[in-house]
């Protein structure tokens, strides 16, 4: 004991002395370490000529899908160690290179397939996402990589077959070839082959991203061999058919699942066993069966929910289960009943969207309760009601979108609750009332779509400047245009159109607003006018609408718009020529100066690109010009109610997809336009009051137009929609003796009216075969022999008017039979014998028949006592014409007219193309937010993943 005393003492010194030696020794050493060079010179050698390989482009596409804006390889130098360089991560042992992140690097050029970067055979994650390799194949030396466990090259531009050797890598754990966002067909290709050796093979796999690779030729059961340690697998346009098995919602660690896209696909959800720990799971633009079970609460795990897959019936109450769901997606499907108040249970949402279904009654007061809410988009349903006052809860919202309802009173409102709020739309509802103050003051608020509603006063000034796009159209908003709006420099929409604004706007107020692309003022009771000094430019200039303005000269700083799309400058009292520079506008698809004062000659030099030419309601003279290039691309011309002369040119034939052509009341002077049948898209053929003829001794033709189905749908007037502005077509057609001009969709009546031309010959028998016509004209040309009396068959007619002509014989007894038919008009023709009785015709006076002088019976004071039929007037015509004829007839109605106009309309093979929206502020909101939506979402799940 005693001993150990004794050396205790310097047994504890020397211990301190060893400890504190060990501690220097190792802060020398590692000293020393952070002063080596891990990286190898032969490494680093190999991605300094890797970086040489690519040009740094930062437009690359997807680019704007990058958080940062420069390029990883940027920091690459020589001299400097390669493990410090961005996107480079090394072993901390033996230095070797074992990561490369380069995924938004900007890279651009094509992908050597002998790139040094296959020298790093030591590397285990590989990421090369979000650059342009020019469309490259991926390299088959890629199975070099034998250590790789991360292998991402999504969106990056690689396309063709995706190599075999792909499945020779053994330790990988997740594998990205997806393409997302891209819009044309898939440019990667995965055959059957490499893909079941891929899933043969690849036994490590946890994370398959395959989305937008083209995997048409694969089975969709193939898809059952893989792991069942799979946690994630996305097939979003992939072009996969058939049925796909829903025994992959029972793989036990699967986490995220997403499937669907283009090609004829289904899947069945489960009505139990999900897999429980589904974190994200995605069906879209497929069919996943006819409902939403009710297991869908069952999966507790549930954070992302996205269904748009044809679903019908509605929303089962065990959704409000998924108390963990931050996103509900069930967009564009057809759900209906009411919106089940059980979603207030999920208190973390923060996206619901439930727009383009067929949702009924109020929204829940409950979705009040939705506090961490961030955007709540409902648009196109049914739903009803007073907007819920619940809802100024939502405090967090940046997006509340209730538009293409039917929302009646006013907005409810009272407080400035949204301070959030980025985008406002109550557009498409029944809302009344004046707009709330606080509307205008919102901080952040960028798109405010208000229009198609009926909200009525005085807008309030604007307080705020973040405004992007305004849209108050077709309202009934009254006073003046706040000078305020000037102060909205971020603005490049403004729709103001079809309210009630009256005074007078000087038009160089928006002179400031530089970002400005889209103009609507028409329609109100406004003046516009510039100030003879103002000399200003708006450089974005896309769309402008100046309908109905009282302007009585064009706007000088149109001039300088040199990316102008459309230009609606109708109904004012604009004098003079078109001016020259409208033929400098090579972007300028629409071109609408109809009902003006114009006058002189239309020019040959209007734009090529030019869609849409209305020029009606003018005093244009001359000749239509002759020069329509081979490349036109018009869909509608309307030169209706001129003074054009001379032939209509036959160049028109290189307006392959003409629709619509209207060259009515004018002095054309020409035969038939039968080589109009090459124009096949042909829709609308206004061809009234002209001098059209038809010659008997024309050389014998098969046909005048190509065959026709046969359709059933009712008339309807073409709306052209061409960029941010929709484009109405209307018609004057006379009905009941009367002319109207109609606008929009119309599905009253069919008609053909083919008055005031130079037409002979007979009324074709087949004439009673369209059966939904509602309106026959025929009056003013030389028409001869009986009227058919298959026009009895006619049950819809309503007016027929037959009048001065020189038809004979006797009024067929098969007409009494039409029960619709109130207004008659049979004057001026050669008509005898006596007039049938009964039904309608007991209500026609005098007019009907006067100019007849061999008719008799009532309403007429000629008694028939002794009259016998009249003789027939009737000569047979060459066969030629009478072929003619029916095929005229057959041009128009198919079996069934869809006529509507006041010429001649032409139906064609084929369903016909057009559009039956009528939105005259901005494209189709149901378009325009459909894309919008699956954008959003598409994005949002790739940014997640």
């Amino acid at each position: 004991m005693r001993i150990f005393t004794k050396l205790s003492a310097p047994l504890c010194l020397l211990f301190v002395f060893l400890c504190l030696k060990t501690a220097f020794s190792s802060s020398i050493h590692a000293s020393s370490f952070s002063t080596t060079h891990l990286c190898s010179h032969e490494e680093a050698l190999a991605l300094l000529q890797f970086k040489t390989s690519f040009s740094i482009y930062y437009t690359v596409p997807y680019s704007d899908y990058c958080v940062e804006n420069y390029s990883k390889i940027e920091s690459w130098k020589e001299g400097i160690d390669c493990c410090s360089w961005d996107g480079v991560s090394c072993d901390n042992v033996t230095g070797h290179v074992i990561a490369l992140n380069l995924s938004c690097s900007f890279l651009y050029g094509t992908f050597p397939s002998n790139s040094t970067l296959f020298f790093l055979r030591n590397l285990q994650s590989l990421n090369l996402a979000l650059n342009d390799f020019r469309h490259s194949k991926i390299p088959s030396e890629i199975s070099q990589f034998t250590r790789l466990k991360h292998l991402d090259v999504s969106s990056s531009q690689f396309s063709g077959q995706v190599p075999r050797e792909i499945a020779h890598l053994p330790k990988l754990v997740s594998l990205n070839l997806s393409s997302y966002f891209h819009d044309n067909s898939p440019d990667l290709i995965l055959e059957t082959t490499t893909f079941r050796n891929l899933v043969h093979n690849l036994s490590e796999v946890r994370e398959l991203v395959l989305s937008g690779v083209n995997m048409t030729s694969v089975n969709p059961c193939f898809f059952m061999n893989l792991s069942s340690s799979l946690t994630s697998l996305r097939l979003f346009n992939c072009q996969l058919r058939g049925n796909f098995p829903n025994s992959i919602f029972r793989f036990p660690n699967l986490k995220r699942f997403s499937l669907g896209g283009k090609g004829n696909l289904t899947i069945d959800l489960p009505s139990s066993n999900w897999s429980s720990p589904l974190q994200r799971l995605y069906l879209g633009d497929m069919d996943c069966g006819r409902r939403l079970p009710e297991s869908i609460g069952d999966l507790k795990s549930l954070q992302s929910l996205t269904l748009f897959c044809n679903l019908e019936g509605s929303i089962p109450a065990s959704i409000g289960n998924l108390r963990q769901l931050t996103s509900l997606y069930l967009f564009s499907n057809n759900l209906n009943g009411q919106i089940p108040p059980s979603l207030a249970n999920l208190t973390q949402l923060t996206y619901l969207y439930l727009s383009f279904n067929q949702f009924s009654g109020p929204i829940p007061a409950s979705i009040g309760n939705l506090r961490q809410l961030t955007s709540l988009v409902l648009y196109s349903n049914n739903l009803s009601g007073q907007i819920q006052p619940s809802l100024a809860n939502l405090t967090q919202l940046a997006s509340l979108d209730l538009s293409n309802n039917q929302f009646s009173g006013s907005i409810p409102f009272h407080a400035i609750r949204f301070s959030k709020l980025r985008d406002l739309d109550l557009s498409y509802n029944l809302l009344n009332g004046t707009l709330p103050p606080w509307i205008f003051t919102l901080p952040l608020l960028e798109y405010l779509h208000l229009n198609h509603n009926q909200f009525q006063g005085q807008i309030n000034q604007f307080q705020q400047n973040s405004l992007v796009e305004l849209d108050l159209s077709n309202n009934k908003l009254q006073g003046s245009i706040p000078n305020s709006i000037a102060n909205l420099v971020n603005l490049n929409y403004l729709g103001l159109s079809s309210n009630l604004f009256t005074g007078l706007v000087e038009l160089d107020k928006f002179s400031v607003l530089q970002n400005l692309e889209t103009i609507f003022l028409s329609d109100n009771n406004l003046s516009l006018r510039m100030n003879v000094n103002a000399n200003f430019t708006l450089p974005m200039l896309t769309d402008v609408s100046f309908s109905s303005c009282n302007l009585s000269e064009f706007p000088n700083f149109i001039r300088h718009s040199n990316g102008l799309q459309s230009l609606v400058l109708s109904k004012n009292s604009i004098h003079g020529n078109i001016p020259e520079w409208i033929c400098e506008k090579d972007d300028l698809e629409i071109l609408d100066l109809s009902h003006n004062s114009l006058i002189g000659k239309i020019p040959n030099c209007l734009p090529k690109s030019l869609s849409v030419l209305n020029l009606q309601g003018n005093n244009f003279d001359g000749n239509i010009p002759f020069g329509f290039p081979e490349a036109c691309g018009l869909i509608n011309l309307n030169l209706h109610g001129n003074q054009m002369n001379g032939l209509l040119p036959r160049s028109l034939v290189n307006c392959r997809i003409l629709q619509v052509l209207d060259v009515g009341n004018n002095n054309i002077s020409d035969t038939f336009p039968q080589w109009l049948e090459s124009l096949l898209e042909l829709q609308v053929l206004v061809l009234r009051a002209n001098k059209f003829h038809v010659s008997c001794i024309a050389p014998k033709k098969v046909h005048l137009f190509p065959s026709c189905e046969f359709w059933t749908s009712p008339a309807i007037i073409l709306l052209v929609r061409m960029g941010a502005i929709s484009y109405q077509y209307s018609l004057v057609v006379t009905w009941k003796g009367f002319d109207y001009e109609l606008q929009g969709i119309l599905t009253v009546f069919s008609s053909i009216h083919l008055s005031n031309n130079m037409f002979e010959g007979e009324i074709p028998d087949v004439i009673g075969n369209l059966s939904s016509l509602k309106g026959l004209n025929l009056s003013h040309n030389n028409l001869t022999g009986h009227i058919p009396p298959s026009l009895g068959n006619l049950m819809n007619l309503e007016w027929l008017d037959l009048s001065s002509n020189e038809l004979a014989g006797k009024i067929p007894d098969e007409l009494v039979s039409l029960t619709q038919l109130s207004v008659l008009n049979l004057s001026n023709n050669h008509l005898g014998g006596r007039i049938p009785q009964g039904n309608q015709f007991n209500t026609f006076g005098n007019g009907s028949y006067e100019g007849n002088l061999e008719l008799c019976g009532i309403p007429l004071s000629k008694s028939c006592d002794g009259i016998g039929t009249p003789p027939s007037s009737f000569q047979e015509k060459d066969e030629l014409w009478r072929f003619g004829w029916r095929v005229v007839v057959l041009g128009y109605g198919c079996g069934v007219i869809f006529g509507l106009l006041m010429g001649y309309l032409v139906f064609r093979t084929g369903k016909p193309k057009w559009f039956v929206s009528l939105f005259d502020g901005r494209p189709s909101p149901s378009g325009r937010k459909m894309r919008k939506a699956r954008r959003l979402v598409q994005r949002r799940s790739w940014l997640q993943s």
